[in-house]
């Protein structure tokens, strides 16, 4: 067993969390989501037209969400999306509701909700951050590369 702990460059604490300890990139929305309407359950992709994450795919991402929308749908599809291999690592939600939360806990899917700061003061797109639902804390372990200049003329 590997006992080793990374260096956390910031963190976030949530107050209700499940599933296992899992890392990967960040993905921060200003939207809701729901898996039924903004979801292609076939690629893992955000298809809902004008979504502002439209052509992003949540597929072994940490998705960050201020709300989930939808009901009875989630349970059937949250482990539809995780057979095919295009679920996120984690679900981070503002505020979820308890149909989400059991598609999650039945698919194996992290899910926390509540936060003590907005995820966009701590965390950005790219970040590599840890969901550990014991503790109920995620942690930014690795800040994204910036852009690359575009070498253009100047």
């Amino acid at each position: 067993m590997n006992n080793s702990v990374s260096a956390c460059l910031d963190s976030l604490s949530v107050q209700r969390a499940y599933g296992p300890v899992v890392e990967g990139e960040a993905l921060i929305s200003e939207e809701g989501f729901s898996p039924r309407y903004d979801l292609d359950r076939w690629s893992g992709v955000i298809t809902k037209p004008g979504h502002k994450l439209e052509g992003v795919s949540i597929r072994d991402r940490i998705c960050f969400f201020p709300t989930a929308k939808g009901g009875i749908a989630a349970g059937w599809a949250f482990y539809d999306i995780k057979h095919k291999s295009i679920a996120p690592r984690a679900f981070i939600f503002g505020v979820t509701n308890p149909v989400m939360v059991q598609g999650a806990v039945f698919a194996g899917i992290a899910i926390t909700e509540g936060w003590s700061k907005l995820p966009a003061e701590v965390v950005q797109n790219g970040d590599w951050v840890r969901v550990d639902p014991g503790r109920k804390v995620i942690e930014v372990l690795r800040r994204a590369s910036p852009p690359e200049a575009d070498g253009g003329p100047a």
